[in-house]
């Protein structure tokens, strides 16, 4: 198995690095790569299996660095590509269709029904992710939507904020303290 999931991180890796990408290598540096070390880090924890974690953590989001109009469907789009990506190995059909799963659910603003281990810990390796890229969420709001200082920082609260709401309660404990750092940082409190 590790062999397939060296191959799908190199897949998926590659297409972060390509010129098509509109996220550039950041979405693979500053989230999908910290996803799915977070995933693995916390996937026994929560009782995951850790090739089915593994996978769905490097694919989660592969439909928005393969084509941006995909951002807004990429969970839905994602888990067909990660099929397609998936085919030629000799996985379980169970287990495709569990790493499908984990990818449709795993995004925060569409609140869908988590009903396995493996889809609450891809989806809180994805909010968690945030916590972990503070920078990288500041560069967004200065750089690219060019907030001032105070919008800046009270955009990140706030997405940082939906992001804790969203975790589940295993997931709110790992990462509270980055939660309150992040509160005493961004809102000067």
């Amino acid at each position: 198995m590790n062999d397939i999931i060296n191959e799908i991180y190199n897949e998926v890796k590659k297409r972060c690095m390509l010129s098509s990408n509109a996220y550039g290598i950041g979405a693979w540096d500053h989230h999908i790569e910290l996803v799915y070390k977070i995933a693995i880090e916390i996937c026994y924890e929560y009782g995951a299996n850790h090739d089915i974690v593994a996978l769905a953590a490097l694919l989660h989001d592969v439909a928005s660095v393969t084509d941006k109009s995909y951002t807004e469907e990429h969970h839905i789009i994602g888990a067909k590509i990660a099929e397609e990506l998936l085919k030629p190995y000799t996985l379980a059909k169970e287990d495709v269709e569990l790493i499908e799963k984990c990818i449709l659910n795993h995004r925060g603003s569409k609140l869908a029904q988590k009903t396995t281990p493996e889809e609450i810990c891809i989806a809180d390796a994805d909010a968690m992710a945030h916590f972990c890229s503070v920078p990288s969420l500041l560069r967004m709001v200065y750089v690219e939507k060019n907030m001032s200082i105070d919008e800046g920082a009270e955009f990140v609260y706030n997405k940082l904020q939906r992001s804790y709401n969203k975790l589940s309660n295993k997931g709110k404990e790992i990462i509270l303290p980055q939660y309150q750092a992040a509160k005493i940082l961004l809102l000067k409190k």
